[in-house]
């Protein structure tokens, strides 16, 4: 039969047969029309199962896990007897919760038992005694700092964790205290004067082949908010102009999508955590960078042999998948309504994306640049000095999103500018952008707005 004897009614019923067969996946072998390789709608591939347990497992490697740092924070530098104080087995005064708290540390109100929480409120708990600093360790509820007891109850070590630099709390309880914040930059922690008050900073001395008293000098120099990852690689602590060498501590959200981290972009968020994990936390396990043998540019890394730490047993290298698949997944946070002028966040929009030139480098809506995010000191208007510490010689594109809550410090990686228009009026004079003042405020509630 040829196709010219097919009347419009065949024709029909013809279509209707082959769609059912198409849709019920008769004909060809097959349950159901899919694309070559793609799994079955509906079908369990294994991938939100997976999800769920790469996130859970990022989290709380992200807030307990000290990857074996007790060796160094406890054993090695004995930060743990200073925290315990001389009437607890250590020594010195000890650290009470309202020094804990002075000095940046944070409180999880979530770990704290109800009726320790109704004790609190009561006035019944004493802040004031080291002693309460111990059994909030016990509890788990120091962000970022996690204690080991001996089975009388005595602190006989202590490490550290990413949450220490890269978390805060909402304060909802009281200042200091409430619930987690995860990726959100320490600028009220004071980690060096933390580090300092342990009683045996002589592995500090060793290595940077100073004296101990110098070492304290440096460590507290450093002040809130702020940290010097690369002092154990050059050992330059104090930039030419005598302020401290050390950098703002940076946020650990809204990094999905962008390349390099850090200010100066030393690698990504994974090399990052390798990094801190194994040569600053000095937990055990395993970074690799060649770039860091160079003995002019890096003279203690090369001395010390870090830029190939091999730590055994590796407990770093196993958390990296899921500690980053975690950090991904951290949302910057939304500004809080009423926090910045909506008309005046939509014309600085405008200036933005157009005279500004803002948006040529942080490119929304990742707001820096997809791909190598990097540019050189002259073209950003400041000093070389922290580009030149690291491998790149250059800073970095940060990206933009959530940057309301993290304005405390100042702003780039020394905090230099102290407020957004600080920052917008120096680009201003750096590009000739000729803003006027209106215009400056709009950019900064734009900033805001974010």
């Amino acid at each position: 039969m040829n196709s010219s004897a097919w009347t419009a009614p065949m024709l029909g019923r013809a279509l209707l047969v082959l769609m059912a067969i198409a849709v019920t996946g008769g004909g060809c072998g097959g349950t159901e029309m899919r694309s070559q390789g793609q799994p079955a709608v509906g079908a369990p591939d294994g991938t939100q199962e997976h999800a769920r347990r790469m996130l859970e497992e990022g989290r709380q490697t992200f807030r307990f896990d000290t990857f074996g740092s007790e060796a160094f924070w406890g054993d090695a530098l004995q930060l743990h007897r200073a925290i315990a104080g001389a009437k607890n087995g250590g020594v010195g005064d000890g650290v009470s919760p309202k020094a804990a708290l002075a000095a940046g540390l944070k409180v999880d109100s979530a770990a704290l038992p109800a009726a320790l929480v109704a004790q609190i409120k009561q006035g019944a708990v004493n802040l004031d005694d080291p002693a309460t600093t111990l059994a909030l360790l016990k509890l788990d509820a120091v962000v970022g700092v996690k204690g080991v007891f001996d089975a009388r109850g005595g602190l006989r070590s202590v490490g550290l964790t990413c949450a220490v630099c890269h978390s805060t709390v909402d304060d909802s309880f009281s200042p200091g205290i409430g619930r987690r914040r995860d990726g959100w930059a320490a600028r009220d922690l004071d980690i060096g004067l933390v580090a300092s008050l342990a009683p045996n900073l002589q592995p500090f001395a060793d290595l940077l082949k100073v004296d101990v008293p110098t070492v304290k000098k440096v460590l507290t120099s450093w002040g809130p908010g702020k940290f010097d990852a690369v002092l154990d690689k050059d050992g330059k602590a104090f930039r030419p102009d005598g302020k401290p060498a050390a950098t703002l501590i940076p946020p650990a959200f809204g990094l999905a999508g962008v390349n390099l981290h850090t200010w100066t972009g030393f690698g990504s968020v994974t090399y990052w955590n390798a990094y801190v994990a194994a040569t600053e936390m000095h937990g055990s396990g395993t970074f690799f960078d060649e770039r860091l043998k160079d003995p002019a540019q890096f003279p203690v890394a090369a001395r010390s042999g870090s830029w190939n730490t091999r730590g055994v047993p590796d407990r770093v290298t196993p958390k990296l998948a899921a500690l980053h698949f975690y950090q991904l997944a951290l949302p910057a946070p939304a500004p809080p309504e009423g926090s910045f002028a909506r008309a005046a966040a939509t014309r600085g929009e405008a200036l933005f994306n157009g005279k500004a030139k803002c948006a040529t480098c942080h490119v929304p809506p990742l707001f820096t640049e997809p791909g190598n995010n990097l540019h050189a000191p002259a073209e950003i208007g400041v000093d070389s000095f922290q580009a030149d510490r690291s491998p790149t010689r250059a800073y970095r594109t940060a990206p933009l999103k959530g940057l309301w809550s993290h304005q405390k410090g100042g702003f780039y990686h020394d905090g230099r500018f102290a407020d957004l228009g600080a920052v917008v009026r120096h680009y201003d004079r750096h590009l000739g952008l000729r803003l006027g003042a209106e215009d400056v405020n709009d950019l900064v509630e734009y900033l805001k707005s974010l």
